[in-house]
């Protein structure tokens, strides 16, 4: 489980995000994360406009959405999203799904630092889904490059 402590465990919109590697210990090239995606957690639509990225499940399966078509991603499967893309995420099951989640070049993790909740207690389940955890995603989506479609 994600370990808390640190600055490098926090609660985004119904995930558990750890950094494995950010861009000051990769000298910039390179944004890694442990994402731990409960049922029904996943961002809406978006694309990045300065990373590309690379999703790889490690446990469960989730459901991708990127260039109009959807298709189930389980153990051992990846998916590469090129930046500018549109793409989006839900885990559509009842268990957990856990992924590698891989920025290059680095700088996501200002937004998530930014949007998201440090984890306190690394055993709790993420909070809700609030209206103000959405608006501090669309607010601070221009200042890391994230366009939201929605």
């Amino acid at each position: 489980m994600p370990a808390a402590g640190g600055g490098r465990a926090f609660w985004g919109p119904g995930d558990t995000y750890t950094f494995v590697v950010t861009g000051e210990e990769s000298n910039g090239s390179m944004f890694a994360l442990d994402c731990l995606v409960g049922a029904g957690g996943g961002p809406p639509p978006h694309r990045h406009l300065a990373e590309d990225e690379l999703f790889y499940i490690v446990e469960g399966s989730i459901e991708f959405t990127m260039g109009g078509a959807t298709r189930t991603v389980g153990v051992g499967e990846s998916v590469f999203v090129p930046r500018g893309s549109e793409h989006a995420y839900v885990n559509s099951g009842s268990e957990s799904c856990r992924m590698l989640a891989v920025y290059t070049p680095s700088g996501m993790e200002g937004w998530f630092r930014e949007v998201c909740t440090p984890v306190t207690d690394p055993d709790a389940p993420p909070p809700a889904v609030t209206p103000e955890l959405i608006a501090r995603m669309l607010e601070a989506g221009p200042r890391h490059n994230v366009e939201w479609c929605v």
